[in-house]
């Protein structure tokens, strides 16, 4: 890859009379991991679908790669939010990575079915799922779920990885395990890491910079030039304090929520392609 890989320039959203945020220039790197932070209703989930092409910007411009945002590019990994899948779902560990291929238009043909099911398998394994791929998802713990939900955003080969709170609702253990998988990713293959969250700390020693979102209006830096009580209290107009304990960063005085309003409910289904 040359160049960004998402390159967003005065970047404005609004809704009606709400705005959610304006003015937003962005410039992630290959291999960067970004965190974006922010209380409900602040934007975070918007800024995913604006580049997985859902969502048009009231203002600006963003490039993916050196090219707008549309469905289906193949470059675009993307992995939502950890939601139980129901008992009776009969898919496959290995159907559900595969979609991951069939989104981009993969093909038929014997060549291109061998070629596929070694993508699929080479997914399988980077995220160590061999165990249970061949298992109904619906039977699977929220964690082995996640996983494979990993590996379907891998299994194309992108060159951005979009991921919307995909810890949520993970013990830590798989927390860990989640975060270590898309690191570890991203220094391999140098691919840039969106990563939309509401907690930080499992991830924070993993990330290079911080967006956060609130009331209309953002920061953008490393985790200790946003993760701070001048900043944030800047930010939520007032004071807010922010206490490092053992590695770890606790926030007082902010109300912030699991997840940005209702969009989550719509945005998996929409883009089953990536």
């Amino acid at each position: 890859m040359t160049g960004p890989a998402v390159e967003i320039n005065g970047a404005g959203l609004s809704f009606g009379s709400r705005t959610l945020w304006s003015g937003l220039d962005l410039r992630v790197e290959p291999g960067e991991f970004l965190a974006v932070l922010g209380p409900n209703g602040s934007g975070k989930t918007s800024l995913l679908r604006v580049l997985l092409g859902l969502q048009r910007l009231t203002a600006g411009s963003v490039e993916l790669v050196g090219r707008a945002p549309g469905r289906g590019n193949p470059r675009v990994g993307y992995i939502p939010q950890q939601r139980a899948m129901d008992e009776g779902l009969t898919l496959r560990g290995t159907d559900l990575v595969g979609l991951g291929l069939d989104g981009h238009r993969w093909g038929t043909g014997l060549r291109r079915m061998v070629e596929r099911r070694k993508r699929v398998a080479e997914a399988v394994a980077s995220v160590g799922a061999q165990s249970y791929a061949d298992r109904a998802v619906g039977r699977l713990s929220g964690g082995e779920q996640q996983r494979l939900r990993v590996a379907q955003a891998l299994v194309g080969d992108p060159e951005i990885l979009l991921c919307d709170e995909p810890l949520l609702s993970l013990d830590l253990a798989h927390q860990r395990a989640v975060s270590e998988l898309i690191d570890a990713r991203r220094r391999e293959a140098n691919t840039a890491v969106l990563f939309v969250t509401h907690e930080i700390n499992p991830i924070l020693s993993l990330v290079d910079r911080v967006l956060y979102l609130v009331n209309g209006e953002f920061r953008i830096g490393t985790p200790d030039e946003v993760m701070n009580s001048e900043t944030l209290s800047q930010l939520y107009r007032t004071r807010v304090e922010v206490i490092r304990v053992g590695g770890q960063i606790h926030i007082a005085g902010a109300q912030s929520g699991l997840c940005e309003d209702d969009a989550h409910h719509h945005l998996d289904e929409r883009v089953s392609q990536y």
